[in-house]
């Protein structure tokens, strides 16, 4: 089980300095549909939570523990419209563009365990908090080789609901999964509850052209 560093810890937690290093992709949870209001209006919204590891900067975030790789989290709508987020977030990582047929259907979780850049800045939290935020990823440098995943992969999804990893999430995303409807419905369902949606089926042959590609 990873130990996850959050953006927002307490105590005398520091944040990653600000700069470009190596990651690798250690956690994809599905957080599922939830409603949020946006500029005074509610929106219902599908929602991922990704995570990456810097393998390269350690710190013993725990007295006796030893040292632990910083975590890094983002969310996003899981949503591959030519303007979303994500989509725009996986093309700078891949460094090309999605085709129509590509994006259709892409299953993020082949994302686990795959190298990139990313560019680390601080942002100020409205209680005040300093707290690091990928600003941008990128592929991995040609002759440059990211160390070894050091945390294990990790996957948090409704077609085979890991509760053991649910309750080691910091509680502000395990509040907003059960908040969902997703598992509200799972919660209620006496039957093995079945979840399935068009953005999370694995897209076939997506990269059967394009083997220099990480995903």
């Amino acid at each position: 089980m990873s130990i996850t560093a959050t953006n927002e810890g307490g105590g005398n937690f520091q944040p990653l300095e600000a700069g470009t290093y190596p990651a690798r992709c250690i956690s994809m949870i599905h957080i599922g549909t939830v409603t949020e209001q946006i500029m005074g209006k509610d929106k219902t919204l599908n929602k991922v939570w990704i995570s990456w590891e810097i393998p390269t900067e350690l710190k013993e975030f725990k007295q006796g523990e030893g040292e632990k790789p910083y975590v890094i989290n983002e969310e996003f709508n899981l949503s591959m419209n030519e303007k979303a987020t994500l989509r725009k977030f996986l093309e700078s990582w891949r460094g090309k563009q999605f085709t129509d047929d590509e994006a259709k259907s892409f299953d993020v979780t082949k994302l686990l365990g795959v190298p990139c850049m990313v560019s680390i800045v601080h942002k100020t939290s409205a209680a005040g908090k300093t707290f690091a935020k990928i600003s941008n990823v990128s592929p991995v440098m040609k002759g440059f080789t990211v160390p070894a995943q050091i945390n294990p992969s990790t996957e948090l999804n409704y077609d085979n609901f890991d509760g053991h990893l649910f309750e080691s999430l910091p509680e502000f995303i395990r509040k907003k999964i059960e908040s969902s409807i997703e598992y509200k419905k799972m919660m209620n369902n006496n039957e093995s509850f079945e979840f399935e949606k068009e953005q999370l089926k694995q897209a076939e042959n997506v990269n059967a052209n394009n083997d220099d590609l990480p995903f």
